[in-house]
């Protein structure tokens, strides 16, 4: 979903949040030259690797059984999304049990809290605020937290109207692996397809915000309309929230 071309500010009113609890470090990052979305060659400062994210699937719900759960699509939106700037509008946003999902590709988003991965030599986009605060005021820190960033209100979809807020229950799906996340920003009205630099890594990707993420549409993101957390930025209180919500879908498919 890069670049991003709105200011992320709030557009379904603001959430609470807390500090959260994914650690990351970094040596004082080198020079690297980038392709920005594949079209512009310009030399970007780059932060070092992350160090590689353990198997991660939390709770119980194994990631087969939720792309099943979510397998046919009714589609809400009045049209389809790009993933990126000059790409085919083929993703719908769609409703299945409840649940309004999508399948798309995995844009990092770094902005929130500087942090030492997250800054602006690391992001040559980097914004220091989230659409949604912590319950501190405080923007949220997309190097610890794994949060979903929806589309603004727009012509194709209102994410408002399909109870999707700030502090939203997601789960994203991703080869065999399972992250619960919140709501927690928002991006272009036409575009779709980004999560924070804590849930790319917590999925097993490169969390870069340049070189990294998903680029093929192989991601599922499942968002639970009426699941909010509160603090947004307690990352345990959304795996629990979300792991109910994940299993009572996948129950339901299953009837």
């Amino acid at each position: 979903m890069r670049p991003r071309l709105l200011p992320l500010t709030a557009l379904c009113g603001a959430a609470l949040l807390a500090p959260a609890s994914l650690a990351a470090s970094a040596a004082p990052p080198p020079a690297e030259r980038a392709h920005d979305s594949g079209t512009t060659l310009r030399v970007r400062p780059v932060a070092a690797p992350a160090p590689a994210a353990p198997f991660v699937r939390e709770g119980g719900v194994r990631a087969d059984a939720l792309r099943a759960a979510v397998r046919g699509c009714r589609q809400i939106s009045n049209g389809r999304y790009r993933t990126d700037d000059g790409t085919r509008a083929d993703i719908p946003v769609c409703r299945t049990q409840g649940a309004v999902h999508w399948k798309a590709d995995l844009d990092v988003d770094c902005d929130g809290r500087a942090g030492r991965r997250c800054n602006g030599r690391t992001d040559p986009v980097f914004q220091n605020t989230t659409a949604y605060q912590q319950s501190d005021g405080r923007p949220l820190n997309a190097e610890t937290l794994p949060y979903v960033v929806v589309p603004a209100a727009g012509e194709l979809w209102k994410p408002a109207r399909s109870g999707i807020r700030a502090g939203t229950v997601a789960a994203l799906v991703h080869k065999d692996r399972v992250v619960y996340a919140v709501v927690g920003d928002v991006g272009p009205a036409d575009l779709i397809g980004e999560a924070s630099y804590a849930a790319a890594r917590a999925l097993g990707v490169d969390p870069h915000p340049v070189r990294g993420g998903v680029a093929a549409s192989d991601v599922t993101y499942i968002l639970f309309p009426g699941r909010t957390v509160r603090p947004v930025e307690s990352h345990r209180a959304a795996v629990r929230a979300g792991h109910a919500a994940a299993r009572e879908l996948v129950s339901a498919a299953a009837r």
